[in-house]
């Protein structure tokens, strides 16, 4: 009928062209829903991770215009008993608000305009098929009417539903009329049970809070943090990675480096899907990430001053696991209470994977680990940037074999709050050692107990691509000499998995940090 009234199956159609992962059972998921009091669905993840496939499938299968027998047949819905029973059955509304904003940016409007061009755009498309509804007031009225008058219910279709909510961050006015907006069509008992048979929300954020609940309370929400019976149609999984890899020819244990990490409660690890697939189109593993517009900068929300919230950081770039608390996120990019606000929305944002579970966050992947050594090379807040010049000075001190500029630099972060507050073993060393040596995640892929000789290494610092720059084995000790640690390394043979031309490092209390002497080769505490 039009550009938002059943828009057919060209889009999906197209989506079919391509590489296609079979996601139909997403629909399955939907038909259960149909004309049942949860039949509004509202899934938020992160950008890339396909939720515009998605509606584009979904306005395929419901468009009454069209048979889509053919694009669907051969794939997982055709074997749901539900699948003839809603095939090509109703009246579809596909909105994407962020081609709305583009329009009144491009016409140099105001995004405070965009909940009215959008009735607006509704009103005239559904007047120019239907002229007889040219004299009725109010969308929901006209609509209603209409499907009156065809007998068949409306589902929407509605992709990234907060792009308004993001760009308005600043405009509490503009946020309340969207929400208006969108609550006239699915909180409204004179419109919403009659001419609504479902609705299927996308977007990067959860609906937004009014107070502690949903500003539409009657979504049933699947985020990024929870993604329940959902989390099939997350990413792609484990498995179908790996059907992917083999398809292409290219190395799966690659692609989990790069792009696994993200979990999905029963489903284990999800994956990017973009990622994966252009590093496939591609022939070349590497970061896509920061070749999307993947979030808004990320040092906007790390220079936020809130009590902890670098040091966090600075801890999940040195591999930590942190706990949180995800309750109070107000589902905005703009009112934060605590720092563990400003690290969920990191989460919806892709930034961080979340282990339901545990309530823990950790770096994803290599992928996303990258966003971060960008942040760490353009530091420039207080507490972040001196330790990123400490630990740059102290990586120079290392290579260039200076015992007691090392064991300065050393001392100078145990006393910092980057330091374990349990007492002084070699267990508190090794955790000194992560955040002293930081900058390493640029050059160096850190390995932690890596089995090598004639024993186990504690820590291995090896160079991530062909660099002039040595591997660097640290042996630690509490209450040991360095001429112990030295000894052991050489007993041990620890150099002889790594090139020869390696540093043999031995890191000791601060007490004994000056007993350091060279050894056989270069060694440095």
């Amino acid at each position: 009928m039009g550009k938002h009234f059943d828009p057919g199956n060209a889009g999906f159609k197209e989506a079919l062209n391509s590489y296609y992962v079979d996601k139909t059972g997403l629909i399955e998921l939907i038909n259960r829903s149909i004309n049942t009091k949860i039949k509004l669905t509202c899934i938020s993840r992160p950008r890339r991770f396909g939720k515009s496939f998605a509606a584009q499938m979904l306005c395929a299968y419901y468009d009454c215009t069209c048979d889509s027998h053919e694009l669907f047949d051969q794939y997982e819905i055709s074997k749901a008993d539900t699948y003839e029973e809603h095939m090509n059955q109703y009246h579809v509304i596909s909105l994407d608000i962020t081609g709305f904003l583009s329009e009144v940016k491009s016409e140099k409007g105001d995004i405070s305009d965009v909940p009215k061009m959008i009735a607006d755009a509704l009103q005239n498309e559904l007047v120019q098929e239907y002229s007889d509804l040219a004299g009725i007031s109010g969308l929901t009225n006209s609509l209603l009417e209409y499907v009156k008058k065809t007998g068949r219910k409306i589902i929407f279709v509605i992709d990234e539903w907060d792009a308004l909510i993001r760009e308005a961050k600043h405009d509490e006015v503009t946020q309340e009329a969207f929400l208006n907006f969108l609550r006239s069509l699915f909180k409204n008992n004179d419109f919403t049970p009659h001419a609504v048979a479902a609705a299927y929300m996308t977007g990067i954020l959860p609906i937004k809070k009014d107070g502690s609940q949903s500003a539409i309370s009657d979504f049933q929400e699947y985020s990024i943090l929870d993604p329940n019976g959902f989390a099939d149609y997350t990413g792609f999984t484990e498995e179908e990675v790996k059907c992917i890899c083999n398809d292409y020819s290219m190395g799966f244990a690659k692609a989990k480096q790069w792009y696994d990490g993200y979990n999905a409660g029963e489903v284990g690890s999800i994956y990017n899907p973009y990622s994966v697939m252009m590093a496939m189109t591609r022939k070349k593993y590497g970061s896509y990430w920061k070749k999307t517009s993947a979030a808004e900068a990320l040092t906007t929300y790390i220079n936020m001053n809130y009590e902890g919230l670098q040091e966090d950081i600075v801890r999940l770039i040195a591999g930590e696991t942190l706990e949180i608390n995800t309750d109070d996120f107000e589902n905005d990019f703009e009112t934060f209470i605590s720092k563990d606000d400003v690290l969920t929305l990191m989460i919806h944002l892709g930034y961080l994977a979340y282990d339901e579970e545990t309530g823990s966050i950790r770096i994803p992947n290599e992928e996303v680990r990258g966003e971060f050594t960008s942040l760490i090379r353009k530091a420039d807040t207080n507490k972040l940037a001196e330790l990123i010049r400490t630990s740059n000075q102290l990586l120079s001190d290392t290579l260039a074999g200076d015992n007691d500029a090392v064991a300065k630099a050393i001392g100078k972060i145990c006393m910092t709050e980057y330091a374990p507050n349990f007492y002084n073993n070699e267990q508190a060393l090794r955790y000194v050692i992560k955040f002293a040596y930081i900058v390493c995640v640029d050059k160096y892929k850190k390995v932690e107990k890596l089995p090598s000789g004639k024993g186990i290494a504690d820590v291995v610092f090896l160079p991530k691509r062909n660099t002039p720059d040595p591997a660097m084995v640290v042996e630690l000790k509490w209450n040991k000499t360095s001429e112990a640690a030295i000894s052991q390394i050489k007993e041990k043979n620890w150099s002889s998995r790594n090139d020869t031309n390696s540093f043999w490092c031995s890191v000791l209390s601060r007490s004994s940090a000056a007993d350091i002497k060279r050894s056989r080769k270069q060694s440095v505490p």
